[in-house]
């Protein structure tokens, strides 16, 4: 197997993907724009800051979706989807997953953002595998938990390998990875596959890539100079 991992937001998608779903929840549902904005731009804040509490934001991502029943959620995803993500689907992205395709990789989405929201993306950019956190259910509504693992930092790491796992093989077999991301966050997946590709890359994790060789990509340079 070759093996093409691409992160979401700021690397396939110019924007962060998740806190724009927050906003956009928080608003659609007539929640407290003020109070839960505070906690959106918060976990934003020490996401940026590496002092990010997993656990904490997982939890009240997972709150959210638990309010409502599914049917409505389903409503506001697809439109959220239509006006807010597929306006940034960029050419660049598309054609980097394209030639991808065309040489034989298996394709995978691998994002912290839970997985309600990410297949839908995946979708539109005709992307079959998705590792992301998976909201847990019961009796067709969102319990307000999570199963299996994260998908941040180390548990980018043991989702890839779980995926691979039940191909019966492991990134050390692979005949080729590759994964692309803009967080120092994403270190370990990147320390951990044949390739790593630092894409849109943030300010530490340009100066890993310089001092370790890794090749860096700016795929929305068009884009931003527009």
């Amino acid at each position: 197997m070759k093996l093409a991992l691409f992160d979401l937001d700021h690397t396939l998608l110019p924007i962060d993907s998740a806190d724009t779903w927050s906003h956009f929840l928080v608003r659609q549902a007539g929640l407290d724009a003020d109070e839960y904005g505070a906690r959106i731009r918060d976990f934003a804040a020490t996401y940026k800051a590496g002092r990010f509490d997993i656990e904490g934001y997982l939890a009240f991502q997972m709150d959210l979706l638990a309010r409502f029943p599914r049917p409505q959620l389903e409503r506001w995803r697809d439109d959220f989807v239509r006006e807010h993500v597929a306006p940034h689907v960029r050419a660049e992205a598309v054609q980097l997953i394209a030639r991808h395709r065309a040489d034989g990789f298996v394709l995978a989405l691998v994002t912290g953002t839970h997985a309600f929201l990410t297949r839908a993306i995946a979708d539109l950019f005709g992307i079959e595998h998705l590792l992301a956190v998976m909201p847990e259910e019961a009796e067709g509504r969102f319990t307000g938990r999570y199963v299996g693992t994260h998908t941040y930092q180390e548990g980018k790491v043991r989702a890839v390998h779980g995926f691979l796992a039940t191909h019966g093989i492991t990134l050390e077999t692979c005949e080729d990875s590759i994964f692309y991301s803009d967080s120092i966050n994403d270190l370990p997946l990147l320390e951990a596959v044949a390739h790593p590709v630092v894409t849109n890359g943030d300010a530490r994790l340009r100066a890993v890539a310089a001092q370790r060789g890794w090749p860096t990509l700016d795929l929305f340079a068009l884009a931003h100079g527009a």
